[in-house]
């Protein structure tokens, strides 16, 4: 029996397919689009999910849409009801989708794949709850979920226990730990729904000072974790912006113009808002953790994507072991639906690994074989060199030992916002210089913000304190003490400054504040990734690699082997894997005198 799962309309559109309650394969539609977050309906998802399965949408028993459209409608209508007339503008302006398209999702799924059966609907927080409990390793245990908003719902938590989630109490929409966070987004000068990343990247360069600011005139912070905000403060529910003059007054000014220099204000405020963050979320879980009893915690929604809360929560020790969803975000919700249609809606059983979760490193993506690979490579007129797998690991580490960087595309993609390894593109974090080489000169990005590494999972603590896996780069660890360099510039100096401080001995990983965003690696959930970096011990010592996304900035992380080229061509990298091909820089033509690339097709 086969359920797809859909996400659409708001951003990260994506699809999921399970046959009798394995995941069979998951993807967000930016990655075939090639636009960023893109929100459309996923036809190209749904069609690689169906290729991957081998079989058409006839076959599918299920089609389920990840929230129900009525009871959102039903709160954007009384949010401008609420405000009028001002936000009028964006009323007239939202109201054409919602008539012609979102509020008639079973004809709109129906007439683009031609699907006959009837559509079932989840609730926005109920997907969030399923996609993080159902594939975790947990026969029972606790869930959070925290974003901006789903129907009314911010933030909710309940119980899963074998295949039943109960949602004990939610917070509703105006008020939203995800929203708030979004607010200094915006105000910060970065993109909503984005630049969130960006914004807690930036918090270690600056001091909290703001945070009594923040928690005594814009949200009321209870000691359970809920919250109420002060509206007279925000714009959202006029759906024009996040913020109004009277943040701005409260802040010393009006927001920063996007691209901008940064100022010491906003590294400020990003260190304050990541504060309160981190207080409302441990706040959360200790009443979470008093209400329900349990130990264990699974945890998903966009606020789930903020690793340095949840490497806050590890550390406090709130709950005995917690799970992320890799794709907590609305992506991540198309599984949720999926899973809870076979367990909910039609009662089937969970099978539990206890230790290991069933989403299988989240390797759910395409893949492409030898042959699709050597005629994309041929086709394009390309110089390439073919190598036994061992032979291409080794050469992998030898290459990253000498310095060079290497886009490496091997095996499935991953789903979710986080490179895990097949889709990634990878440095030595020796070499200081490195975090700013691959910010400017390969992924064209901000120069504070700072990379992952990705570690042998069985010599994680060898160089970060941290007590649990983190196979999908969802907790921030500190690094051991053993392996900083104390003589660094004090907080006032220039950023670039401090930037080029070497901080420890694999400095092009550790961030201003001595900590990394980690992904421990497993031999079994990806084991030539695990013998690259292994390789890469053996060479130099150090069993740490850099792992940032395969894409330049702006653009999703590459999906096609095309994507991977182009990418490969328009920066500075010098090495391309594609699969168990080897490609050199010195050894192409450039992109504008290879004719032959610009005419190749994507491979379906």
């Amino acid at each position: 029996m086969y359920v797809l799962g859909l996400s659409a309309f708001y951003h990260d559109s994506a699809a999921s397919l399970i046959s009798d309650g394995i995941i069979v394969a998951a993807a967000q539609e930016e990655r075939f689009s090639r636009i960023k977050h893109d929100p459309r309906f996923p036809i190209h998802a749904i069609q690689y999910c169906l290729r991957e399965a081998g079989i058409d949408i006839s076959q599918v028993d299920h089609v389920v849409f990840y929230e129900k459209p009525i009871p959102k409608f039903e709160r954007l209508l009384m949010s401008y009801l609420t405000v009028a007339p001002r936000g009028l503008l964006s009323w007239l302006r939202a109201m054409p989708s919602w008539l012609s398209c979102k509020l008639h999702i079973p004809r709109v799924i129906q007439k683009k794949l031609g699907y006959k059966g009837d559509i079932l609907f989840t609730e926005h927080h109920e997907a969030h709850a399923a996609s993080s409990f159902y594939p975790s390793p947990y026969d029972s245990a606790a869930i959070l979920t925290m974003d901006g908003v789903g129907e009314w719902a911010t933030a909710s938590y309940g119980i899963g226990q074998d295949n039943e989630i109960i949602i004990k109490k939610e917070l509703h929409f105006p008020d939203s730990l995800g929203l708030l966070y979004s607010a200094f987004t915006f105000f910060t000068g970065f993109k909503v729904n984005s630049g969130e990343y960006k914004l807690m990247g930036l918090a270690p360069y600056g001091e909290p000072k703001y945070k009594d600011l923040i928690l005594e005139h814009l949200v009321d912070l209870k000691e359970d974790g809920s919250l109420r905000l002060n509206l007279s403060y925000f714009d959202f529910l006029s759906g024009l912006k996040m913020t109004n003059g009277r943040f701005a007054k409260l802040f010393g000014g009006p927001p920063r113009i996007p691209e901008s220099d940064i100022t010491q204000r906003e590294m400020d405020i990003a260190a304050s808002i990541q504060a309160v963050t981190e207080e409302a979320v441990l706040r959360m879980a200790r009443h979470v953790r008093r209400e329900t009893g349990m130990k264990k915690l699974c945890i998903a929604g966009g606020v789930a994507l903020n690793c340095v809360a949840n490497g806050r929560l590890i550390r406090e020790g709130i709950f005995d072991d917690i799970w992320v969803q890799p794709a907590a975000g609305d992506a991540g919700a198309a599984l949720g639906a999926a899973l809870s249609v076979w367990h909910s809606y039609l009662g089937k059983k969970r099978i539990v690994s206890r230790g290991k979760d069933s989403q299988r490193g989240s390797y759910l993506g395409p893949s492409y074989s030898n042959v699709e690979i050597e005629r994309f490579l041929m086709n394009a007129d390309c110089t390439y060199h073919q190598m036994k797998r061992r032979d291409r690991n080794i050469e992998v580490a030898q290459m990253l030992s000498d310095g060079k960087i290497v886009g490496y595309f091997s095996g499935r993609m991953e789903f979710g916002p986080r490179a895990l390894g097949a889709r990634s593109i990878l440095g030595d974090p020796r070499r200081k210089e490195m975090q700013t080489i691959m910010n400017l000169k390969i992924k064209n990005r901000e120069s504070f913000r700072p990379f992952a590494p990705s570690v042998l999972e069985e010599r994680a603590g060898d160089y970060f304190d941290i007590s649990c896996r983190s196979p999908y780069m969802l907790f921030v660890a500190n690094l051991n003490e053993d392996r900083r360099i104390f003589d660094v510039p004090p907080k006032n100096t220039p950023m670039m400054e401090r930037l080029k401080a070497a901080r420890s001995d694999i400095p092009a990983v550790t961030h201003i504040d001595y900590s990394a965003r980690l992904q421990t690696v497993d031999v079994d959930d990806n084991p030539d990734y695990h013998e690259i970096i292994s390789e890469f011990e053996k060479l130099t010592g150090c069993a740490v690699i850099v792992n940032t996304s395969f894409n330049i900035r702006g653009e999703p992380i590459v999906c096609y082997p095309e994507d991977a080229y182009r990418c490969f061509m328009s920066t500075e990298m010098d090495i391309l894997v594609l699969e168990d091909y080897i490609l050199y820089k010195g050894e192409q033509n450039t992109l504008d005198d290879n004719e032959k690339f610009k005419n190749t097709f994507k491979l379906d």
